[in-house]
C-alpha cells in the first residue's frame, strides 16, 4: 500500500482513499478473524504502512492534521467492518491524545514526531479503576511500576505504551514507555465472546522502570478543563465504535434479505423485501441509527470546538460536551444493540449458521457496551435536565 502524502491544499482529503482500500481489506477477512480470535497481526502491519495511524497528528509533527470528526468518522467506517481492527486504530489516537492532554508540549511534540517517522503502533495499559499496580519511587527521580494491568487493549504487537499505577496515597501516575522496555510482559489471555482480536487482556508490569521524563504529571490527569476532554475523546470512540457496528449489522441484514430471505407462509407478499412486517423493522432500525448518528455527529463537532480551544477551555464549555458525548454514547449503544438483536427478525433461521457469523455484530457490542455501566451515562443526562447540573469530571465523564 502506498504511504499517504500530507496535502492541506486540497479540498478533498487524500486519505480517504486509503480508508476505504483499508476497510475492504479488513472485511474480506473479518469472519474468519472473528472466529480465530488472537492478535491481528498482518491488520495491524496495513495500518501501519498505510499512514494512517498519523491522521491526528498535528502537520506540524509530520501528520496529516485531521480534525477529530475525521478521525471519527474513520473509526465508524471499520468498524462497519471490523470493530475490533476500529477499536485498536482509535485507541491508537486516543493515546496520542493523551500525551498532548496530560503532558507538556516538550514530551508530547517530540512523541507524535517519531511516532509518524517511525510509524509506531500505540497500546493501552492504562485502566484508572484497576488498582492491581503500584508505584514505588525510584532513586533517579522517576518510578517503579510493579503488578497486573487488565482490560490493556492493542497491548500485544504495539511498540509505545501509556501504562499507569498507583502511588500508596492513591495518586494515579501515567507515564509512556517503549513495550519492548524490560518489564513489561504482554499476556495471550484475551478470550471473550466478543471483539476478539483487541487483545484487551493483561499486562505484567515487573519492576518497570518510568524516568522522569516518560511522566504524564504537566498539567497530569484530568487537571484541566482541557485535560479533561481525554475520557470524552475516548466516549465519543465508542459511540462510534457502536453506531459502526450498527451500520455494519444492518448492511448486512439488508444485503440477506434482499437476496437470500423468504417471505413467511402466511405473507401476501412476492418477496421478503415486500412483506410489511419485514419493512417496519427496517423502518425502526433507520430510525434508531438515523437518530444516533445526528447526536454522535453533533457530539463530535462539539468536541472539536473544544479540543480548538485548547487550555482556554472553562469548565461549563467542558461540561456542555460533556452532556453531548453521554447522550451520543446512549443513543449509539441502545440503536446498536437493536438493530444487531433484530436483524434476524427480517433475515430468518438460515442467517443464523455459523458460516455467516452474524451474530459478531451483538457479541462485539455487548461486550464493548459493558466498558462502563449505561444507567450512569443517563443519570447524568437527568440531573442535566432536571437540575442543570453538568457532568462531574472523572475518567468516564
Amino acid at each position: 500500500m502506498t504511504r499517504i502524502a500530507v496535502d492541506t491544499g486540497d479540498d478533498v482529503a487524500p486519505w480517504l482513499g486509503t480508508v476505504e482500500e483499508v476497510a475492504t481489506a479488513l472485511a474480506r477477512t473479518a469472519v474468519e478473524r472473528d472466529q480465530r480470535g488472537g492478535t491481528a497481526t498482518a491488520e495491524r502491519q496495513l495500518l501501519r504502512e498505510s499512514g494512517l495511524l498519523a491522521l491526528s497528528v498535528p502537520t506540524g509533527q509530520g501528520g496529516l492534521g485531521a480534525d477529530w470528526q475525521a478521525v471519527l468518522g474513520v473509526v465508524r467506517r471499520f468498524a462497519r467492518v471490523d470493530s475490533s481492527v476500529a477499536h485498536l486504530f482509535a485507541f491508537h489516537h486516543l493515546l496520542l491524545a493523551t500525551t498532548r492532554l496530560f503532558g507538556h508540549d516538550g514530551q508530547w511534540q517530540p512523541w507524535l514526531k517519531e511516532s509518524v517517522q517511525r510509524r509506531w503502533f500505540w497500546g493501552n495499559a492504562l485502566n484508572p479503576l484497576d488498582k492491581g499496580a503500584l508505584a514505588s519511587p525510584s532513586s533517579n527521580g522517576g518510578y517503579t511500576f510493579s503488578g497486573r494491568k487488565s482490560f490493556c487493549s492493542g497491548a500485544a504487537d504495539s511498540d509505545m505504551l501509556v501504562v499507569s499505577a498507583f502511588e500508596n496515597n492513591s495518586r494515579l501516575l501515567i507515564g509512556v514507555v517503549p513495550t519492548a522496555r524490560k518489564g513489561i510482559t504482554v499476556l495471550n489471555d484475551w478470550d471473550n465472546m466478543g471483539q476478539r482480536q483487541t487483545d484487551s487482556g493483561t499486562v505484567i508490569l515487573d519492576r518497570l522502570s518510568v524516568a522522569p521524563a516518560d511522566l504524564l504529571t504537566d498539567p497530569g490527569p484530568l487537571s484541566t478543563p482541557f485535560a479533561c476532554l481525554r475520557p470524552m475523546l475516548a466516549q465519543l470512540i465508542l459511540a462510534n465504535i457502536y453506531l459502526g457496528l450498527g451500520e455494519g449489522a444492518l448492511a448486512e441484514a439488508r444485503s440477506f434479505t434482499l437476496q437470500s430471505a423468504r417471505p413467511w407462509i402466511a405473507s401476501p407478499a412476492a418477496s421478503a423485501s415486500e412483506d410489511l412486517y419485514v419493512l417496519g423493522h427496517y423502518g425502526d432500525f433507520w430510525l434508531a441509527l438515523e437518530g444516533a448518528r445526528a447526536l454522535a455527529d453533533k457530539a463530535s463537532a462539539a468536541f472539536d470546538d473544544a479540543w480548538q480551544r485548547g487550555t482556554a477551555l472553562t469548565e461549563r464549555q467542558r461540561g456542555k460536551v460533556a452532556v453531548a458525548v453521554a447522550a451520543a454514547k446512549v443513543a449509539t449503544t441502545r440503536a446498536g444493540l437493536e438493530v444487531a438483536n433484530r436483524m434476524f427478525e427480517v433475515t430468518g433461521a438460515r442467517a443464523t449458521t455459523a458460516a455467516l457469523r452474524l451474530d459478531r455484530f451483538w457479541r462485539n457490542l455487548r461486550v464493548h457496551t459493558l466498558h462502563d455501566p449505561l444507567d450512569y451515562k443517563v443519570r447524568e443526562l437527568g440531573d442535566w435536565a432536571l437540575n442543570e447540573r453538568l457532568p462531574v469530571p472523572s475518567f468516564y465523564s
